[in-house]
């Protein structure tokens, strides 16, 4: 009996991730590396559950190890979302400006115009929901967020629709900011809201990075076809969107 225990091949799964997870726990306190390790955070935990379900019939040996790296996985990410809002309520702030793609009219009323200006900047500043496709949002910290377009009536590998759009950061900040496709949810005719869903014909999906200063990147993200409203949060552990893109 002893010879069949020793015989037993233990389950890389179950290694790959306790390793992931040892890794994650490292760099998540890492500010904009940290964005990597929720990456590596979720892959880790897939591969100690397929460990822990290896092991579950004594097939392979390796429990102990698909255990604790479950656990240190969730660890991780739970670092990455303790870091991220933390960092993010220090560099982006609560507040963003909506940017207007309208000309003034001219007038020969210099004072008027001065006034009207300044009470148009002032109410930008707050006016940040129900923008419409094609308007950006400048945070405070330099980056500027845009919907670009949207694509309507897609359909899914399942037969289930789908709404696409194409968002554009470009950072006119002086140090790198954070993106990500966990920036974003849908939101339908109830209020609902919804994270993006996978899209199997999905074209330059949005990936998770950071942007350097003067950089841009524009990539698109796949919501539920009944999804009526973009939403943006510049902290994923935000309950309130910084800014809002009406879709229909």
């Amino acid at each position: 009996m002893s010879d069949l225990i020793r015989r037993q091949p233990r389950s890389v799964a179950a290694i790959v991730g306790l390793v992931l997870g040892i890794i994650a726990v490292i760099i998540s306190w890492i500010p904009i590396v940290n964005n990597l390790a929720f990456v590596v955070g979720i892959v880790g935990v897939v591969f100690a559950i397929v460990g822990l379900v290896g092991t579950r019939n004594g097939e392979k040996a390796g429990r102990g190890p698909a255990i604790a790296g479950l656990i240190v996985n969730i660890v991780a990410l739970a670092i990455v979302f303790g870091t991220q809002s933390m960092y993010g309520a220090a560099i982006d702030g609560p507040a963003a400006s909506s940017t207007s793609t309208s000309d003034d009219a001219p007038s020969n009323d210099t004072t008027a115009t001065d006034e009207s200006t300044d009470a148009a900047g002032a109410g930008a500043a707050e006016d940040y929901t129900d923008l419409a496709v094609g308007t950006s949002v400048n945070l405070e910290n330099g980056l500027v967020v845009t919907v670009d377009s949207v694509q309507a009536g897609l359909t899914n590998y399942d037969g289930s629709s789908v709404v696409g759009i194409q968002v554009t950061y470009v950072n006119n900040g002086d140090e790198g900011a954070n993106y990500n496709p966990y920036d974003w949810k849908g939101q339908d005719a109830q209020g609902a809201q919804e994270s993006s869903i996978y899209y199997a014909d999905g074209t330059n999906q949005l990936s998770a990075g950071t942007l350097a200063a003067g950089g841009s990147v524009t990539g698109n993200i796949y919501f539920a076809g009944d999804t009526v409203m973009a939403l943006y949060f510049s902290s994923m552990l935000s309950d309130t969107p910084t800014a809002s893109w009406t879709l229909a």
